[in-house]
């Protein structure tokens, strides 16, 4: 007689052909769970404040330095008005909502590198607020601004302005400071600028991940376990009693002196 045929099982067993299929033998391979996620307060209302009024008041700062003459005056108070953002910023790097902390986006050496290889760390956090390349991006526009606007302080365009605290400085250094606000600086805002914005669209169109959203409605979708940003009414009073400071200190250092050239 004639032995029973038997048939090879996913399991590397055999069973007797015919014999009935257990659900263990069925089962397929298990795909991970989908992460679920819902709208996490990442960017805090004076965060969110701050940067569209600085967007706002940089392309009015270059529209008006490039045409002068009589916007000249103009362009003094709006620079002094995006130096109040500038500090602002500074101090809510410091005491704002979590994800606006600078705490929050500093990276080391090797965190950069991981994230430019895929590799970084679930703590590290990087898809909440500004990941890495976003945090060389927001410090290098910070620091050009901050720049132009102490230099602004100080220019002399030789013909009818000079900036509040240009009589505090030396005639050298003068010189130094308007060559570099009027030629070398303008520049490299305007490409920092226009870098900034290109990245936006990259993040659009290849990794169809909308940057500008969050900036306006101050959430992301994230997993349900993501800290949130402190976005409270306690929040926002503390966030307008530094902004009327900072704007205190400007109107301040603009009656040390004459029209600034910023």
């Amino acid at each position: 007689m004639l032995g029973s045929e038997k048939v090879a099982t996913h399991d590397g067993g055999d069973r007797p052909s015919g014999a009935p299929v257990s659900d263990n033998q069925t089962q397929t391979p298990s795909t991970t769970p989908a992460v679920d996620t819902q709208p996490v307060r990442v960017w805090d209302l004076p965060t969110r404040l701050f940067h569209w009024l600085l967007v706002v008041g940089v392309v009015a700062l270059v529209a008006t330095g490039q045409i002068g003459g009589n916007l000249i005056e103009v362009h003094l108070k709006l620079g002094l008005g995006v130096g109040a953002l500038l500090v602002f910023r500074l101090v809510w790097g410091l005491v704002g909502g979590r994800w606006s902390r600078f705490t929050s986006f500093i990276y080391g050496p090797a965190a950069m590198l991981r994230y430019l290889r895929g590799q970084s760390r679930p703590d590290e956090h990087v898809e909440v607020g500004h990941n890495p390349l976003g945090m060389l991006s927001v410090l290098g526009l910070l620091a050009v601004l901050l720049v132009q606007v102490a230099t602004g302080l100080v220019a002399d365009d030789e013909i009818a302005t000079t900036g509040p605290l240009n009589r505090f400085v030396s005639p050298r250094w003068v010189s130094l400071a308007t060559g570099w606000h009027t030629e070398n600086g303008k520049l490299l805002l305007i490409l920092l600028v226009l870098l900034h914005v290109g990245a936006i669209v990259f993040y659009l169109k290849r990794k169809r991940i909308n940057l500008v959203k969050p900036m306006v409605t101050g959430d992301k979708p994230l997993p349900a376990a993501t800290p949130a940003s402190r976005d409270s009414w306690v929040t926002r009073v503390l966030a307008a009693v530094v902004l009327a400071a900072c704007i205190g200190a400007a109107v301040w250092v603009n009656s040390l002196g004459a029209v600034a050239a910023f």
